[in-house]
């Protein structure tokens, strides 16, 4: 054998192994990423069984379209508050914990929790604008709640203003907390279902909530809320109700945007004074009530969720302004 040929053999022969040695690499890298994957998804299955024994009951359950719908109910003022809350809230009587405590002493507070939230049922009806406020509707009347303040938290804010031109002998005002109205940008986005469907599936929801805890936004309560609210937003983030309402984003705002506020109902709107996601924020807000015999806007200092950190505030302000209302003073 010649030189050349030998070396040619020698060269040959180290590549066969360099390859062998990265294919080796590569084996073990996929083996690792499978095993990776194989464990969140197990981790995530075995957790969510678990946790669903920790699950403690608040409120209680009305009948709704033959399905099991969660309201929780604490105050017994001669007025009642009707909550509503934002979209994917996983817990809303959890959540909308310190309104409550500042509102029951005044007021009966009754909080709605849709279906796919909170404790609440899974339906397989399509969470349009005109089926969620039906069954908002129907919630109401099995309580036999016929007269009442509504007042709700950001996409709420579309769905009070198709139900007080629906049922306008029902709603005494409406109060918006941060809420979404129907003209501002943003809502024909295409909604990424796929991507929220195999976040959860896959475990990899579960996984980024341990990894960034500060991601899950609770009001300030004690240790065992905060777990519910843990609990519960592992238990409903991306369930096929939560799904569908996204999906439904741009059709139930379109449906709103021919809708205007009684001009004789009451509407306040408490909003951050900072939003730097929604153009014209605060001017589109008070499009909405310029034609309002009683409509008012009041900014704070916050985020999205004020009534996490302003809701001693918001029902010291409310209160001044039903009162003027009675006495005929704000004109």
């Amino acid at each position: 054998m010649t030189q050349p040929e030998d070396k040619k053999k020698r060269n040959g022969s180290k590549l066969r192994k360099l390859r062998n040695i990265l294919l080796k690499i590569i084996g073990v890298i996929v083996i690792a990423i499978v095993l990776f994957l194989g464990i969140v998804y197990i981790t995530n299955i075995i957790s969510t069984n678990s946790e669903a024994k920790k699950i403690e009951p608040y409120g209680q359950h009305v009948s709704v379209d033959g399905k099991n719908m969660n309201v929780f109910i604490q105050g017994e003022g001669k007025e009642t508050i009707v909550l509503l809350p934002g979209y994917g809230t996983a817990a809303p009587a959890l959540d909308f914990k310190p309104l409550i405590s500042e509102l029951s002493p005044y007021y009966k507070v009754v909080v709605i929790e849709p279906f796919g939230y909170g404790l609440s049922d899974i339906t397989e009806k399509e969470r349009s604008i005109e089926n969620m406020v039906s069954e908002t509707h129907e919630a109401l009347q099995a309580l036999h709640i016929e007269r009442f303040i509504l007042m709700g938290h950001s996409i709420a804010g579309i769905y009070g203003l198709d139900y007080v031109n629906k049922y306008p002998n029902e709603v005494s005002a409406f109060v918006g907390i941060d809420s979404s109205v129907p003209t501002q940008g943003g809502t024909d986005d295409e909604f990424p279902t796929e991507a929220y469907k195999l976040l959860k599936k896959s475990g990899f929801f579960r996984l980024l909530m341990k990894l960034s805890p500060d991601q899950l936004v609770t009001p300030t309560v004690d240790d065992e809320t905060r777990e519910q609210i843990r609990i519960l937003s592992l238990k409903n983030m991306f369930n096929s109700n939560i799904l569908s309402e996204g999906e439904n984003f741009n059709h139930n705002f379109k449906a709103a945007q021919h809708l205007t506020f009684p001009k004789n109902l009451p509407v306040m709107f408490f909003l951050q004074a900072n939003d730097t996601e929604t153009e014209g924020w605060i001017p589109l807000h008070e499009e909405q009530v310029k034609n309002s015999v009683h409509g008012k806007v009041m900014t704070f200092d916050g985020g999205h969720y004020l009534h996490h950190t302003q809701s001693k505030e918001i029902v010291k302000n409310f209160r001044l302004y039903m009162e003027e209302i009675k006495e005929g003073s704000l004109k």
